[in-house]
């Protein structure tokens, strides 16, 4: 990360703007702000002077109350977060983790419950089929009964018609072929 005295300035101007923001007074400048101690690791300390003594600091607590008010602008102003910019002895702002409004096992119950549900309904649709299927069937037979045609086979249950030869039924495919080779 590249600290250089733009980015102090930076820093100085977000100070100044949480003590604006905290004490709601228009007094506090960017050169009431002091850093110390710089390292390249960009760690330093700073102070707050009041601006109408700019003698004597503002107490720490104020600064820390600032500071924890107004941190979440701080860290958008470098692109960081509470673990990336850490201030000593400011504890950290974390949100809550997120709890959703429904707990996740009535979620899951009810997921189940609609499984088990839906399966209840397919099976009892499936029974209702099914008889009715083999309620039908019986009538079938019983109506080619009624109309005289007592000999009614079931394949497969479909009922069949079997052909009667006393009665002279003649299957026509193969009529014209059997005259073909009949005179001798």
């Amino acid at each position: 990360y590249a600290w250089d005295a733009n980015e102090e300035y930076l820093f100085k101007a977000m100070v100044a703007f949480a003590m604006r923001r905290y004490s709601s007074k228009s007094t506090t400048q960017i050169s009431n702000v002091l850093l110390c101690n710089i390292t390249d690791r960009v760690s330093f300390w700073f102070v707050v002077t009041d601006s109408s003594k700019n003698v004597t600091t503002v107490p720490g607590s104020e600064i820390e109350a600032a500071i924890r008010m107004n941190r979440n602008r701080i860290n958008s102003a470098f692109l960081l977060n509470d673990k990336t910019l850490q201030f000593l002895q400011i504890t950290s702002t974390l949100s809550p983790p997120v709890e959703p409004s429904t707990p996740v096992w009535l979620i899951v119950f009810g997921v189940v419950l609609c499984l088990i549900m839906a399966g209840i309904v397919f099976l009892v649709v499936g029974g209702i089929r099914k008889h009715k299927k083999k309620n039908k069937e019986p009538t079938e037979r019983e109506n080619l009964e009624e109309k005289g045609e007592v000999n009614v086979t079931v394949e497969n249950g479909i009922p069949c018609e079997v052909l009667d030869l006393k009665a002279g039924h003649i299957n026509g495919v193969f009529a014209a072929d059997d005259e073909r080779f009949t005179p001798l």
